[in-house]
């Protein structure tokens, strides 16, 4: 059976939700000393959040600095530039039934793809997704992996069709896990820790992948685990395996990261690697990057509120979950000190993270002469009346957030690129280099889109950034994972 595919760790966004129905909402009622206008809130947001080709330029010089510094020692950047030990891409070569498991969430997902070589590339794939139970994510490691192990073994009991193993075989996986690591080789990598709501015990200091092959076997289940991935690592694979040009893959979600084809003789950290390609995927973790960012008050209360202070700014800036809660911030700043929403501040707009980037992004599409979208949301979303005024202002903070994130996102992908144009000689600049990108907020989010690749444009100016293909790779991890499966496969020498 196959069912919509659910996103990967930093790459989820949209959520459903009506804006249809008003309900009458809670008031709590904030008594003002005076309210002044909110002019000078707005102006001194736009101010603290610009973005002009100067604040760009050092964004990107600083991102290729803190990468060459973090592949020269461990600890040496904000960013870790992790090894991701894929020297071997998909070709295109690639032959045969190979499965993906991509665990980063409270679901799960396996997925198999029939790959027919050069001259039918993919002959098919099928997916399912499975819900983790609550108790799993609190139970012990073996408890978890086993679950993980039956659902995949009633996926692979439905096999047919045009799903067929090469006799004398063993199915093999690309494990997609989109929690901390600290990657061994292709195929093992340590828990650091657990995160997104999961305390499993018995797993942190132990090989995920090793978790996942005894629970097969406890099983009875013939496969092996033959990859182990991150989900920015996978796009780019899954991206590759279609063009050759693919350099890079940026993910744009729910959190952020982007990951690269690097030289192993750059990587001064870890000399004497040895690759048959001279090439690798550095994972740069680059939502931890921090240099020089255009920050505002309202940024460092929500970073100082957050289970991380002093951590993942980038990602604070410019992904997903953050975007809305700044807007809301900013939003509660001028009802209470201004008279933005009239004399009374309701209860809802005092909950952090009750204003999502779906919602700003709905605001922003909205082209009525009274922007009547913008005052549905903010009524059923913050029990929130408003006038065409108010929200014309509310549109604008939405702007101002939502521009700074694009055009940030924008200057990080230029240091990556600059970073590698230098090492390289000119190959990167002086010929077409793709961007892969995947996550709904690059998806579903126009504005945003925009924003970063009219940034890329200015840093690069307009002949070089002609070179520079920005492209969507819509869920490219998923079979990204199967690939890398395929590629790393102890029967490649078959295809």
């Amino acid at each position: 059976m196959s069912v919509p595919a659910i996103t990967t760790s930093v790459g989820s966004f949209y959520l459903s939700r009506s804006h249809g129905n008003r309900a009458m909402p809670r008031f709590r009622m904030a008594v003002r000393s005076g309210a002044v206008s909110v002019t000078p809130i707005l102006t001194n947001l736009q101010r603290d959040c610009a973005t002009p080709l100067p604040v760009l330029r050092h964004v990107a010089d600083a991102m290729a600095a803190d990468m060459r510094a973090g592949l020269a020692i461990d600890g040496g950047s904000d960013l870790k530039m992790i090894l991701s030990y894929v020297d071997s891409l998909p070709s295109g070569k690639e032959r045969g039934l190979f499965y993906a498991l991509d665990l980063g969430g409270t679901n799960f997902r396996v997925l198999r793809v029939q790959l027919g070589g050069k001259e039918e590339r993919v002959i098919a794939t099928e997916f399912e997704q499975v819900s983790i139970p609550q108790d799993l994510m609190f139970g012990t490691s073996e408890q978890l992996f086993d679950f993980i192990a039956s659902g995949l073994a009633i996926f692979a009991q439905k096999e047919g069709g045009k799903f067929e193993l090469q006799s004398g075989r063993t199915r093999e996986i690309g494990f997609t896990f989109s929690f901390p690591v600290k990657q061994l080789s292709i195929d093992s990598g340590i828990l650091i820790k657990w995160t997104k709501g999961f305390a499993v015990s018995g797993t942190a200091g132990k090989d995920v992948v090793a978790c996942l092959n005894e629970a097969m076997e406890r099983l009875g289940l013939e496969m092996r685990v033959s990859a182990l991935v991150n989900d920015t690592v996978g796009t780019l694979a899954g991206a590759r395996y279609w063009d050759d040009d693919v350099m890079v893959a940026v993910i744009l979600g729910t959190g952020t990261n982007a990951c690269y084809v690097e030289r192993t003789d750059a990587i001064r950290k870890q000399q004497g690697q040895v690759s048959s390609s001279g090439k690798t995927i550095i994972n740069t973790e680059w939502g931890a990057f921090s240099n020089g960012l255009p920050l505002s008050v309202y940024d460092r209360e929500m970073d100082a509120a957050s289970i991380n202070p002093g951590e993942q700014i980038f990602e604070k800036t410019i992904s997903g979950m953050y975007l809305g809660e700044i807007v809301r911030r900013v939003m509660l700043k001028m009802a209470e000190a201004g008279d933005l929403f009239g004399k009374s501040v309701p209860q809802k707009l005092f909950s952090p993270f009750i204003l999502r980037t779906p919602d700003l992004c709905a605001m922003q599409q909205d082209a009525s002469d009274d922007l009547q979208a913008v005052g549905s949301i903010l009524y059923n979303v913050a029990g929130l009346e408003s006038n065409l005024s108010t929200r014309k202002i509310v549109v604008e903070v939405c702007d101002t957030i939502v521009k700074r994130g694009g055009r940030l996102a924008g200057a990080g992908i230029v240091g990556i690129l600059q970073k590698m144009e230098e090492d390289s000689r000119g190959l990167i600049f002086g010929k077409r280099t793709v961007v892969a990108m995947d996550g709904g907020l690059y998806e579903n989010y126009p504005q945003y889109r925009r924003y970063l690749q009219e940034a890329v444009t200015e840093l690069l100016g307009t002949e070089i950034s002609r070179n520079v293909v920005i492209e969507h790779s819509k869920d490219g991890s998923g079979i990204g994972a199967a690939l890398l499966a395929a590629a790393n496969s102890k029967y490649a020498h078959d295809f």
